[in-house]
């Protein structure tokens, strides 16, 4: 009963050891840290303080032109009798 319940957890220990690389222990521990540093300060932050950058480029723009015309709402399509409008084209007449 319990021999195939440790055998699963040993089983599963090993995936997860074997999939970090086959180190044990405190190494493990250590390059996961190493790795995790390395991505956060070359990756992760960059991005955040480039995304920080621009908004507040986007938010001083906004605040310098006050009177810069900002659309608030969408713009209603124009029906055209010869435009890209499918169905019932009545009223359309052919020239002879």
């Amino acid at each position: 009963m319990w021999g195939g319940w440790r055998r699963a957890i040993g089983n599963a220990r090993s995936f997860v050891g074997n999939s970090m690389g086959g180190l044990r222990g405190g190494s493990s521990l250590a390059s996961w840290a190493v790795a995790g540093t390395l991505a956060y300060f070359l990756w992760v932050r960059p991005s955040q303080q480039l995304k920080r950058e621009q908004e507040e480029r986007a938010a001083l723009a906004a605040a310098s032109d006050s009177y810069r015309y900002v659309e608030k709402r969408k713009p209603i399509p124009d029906p055209q009798e010869t435009g890209l409008i499918y169905g019932n084209k009545s009223g359309v007449k052919k020239s002879e």
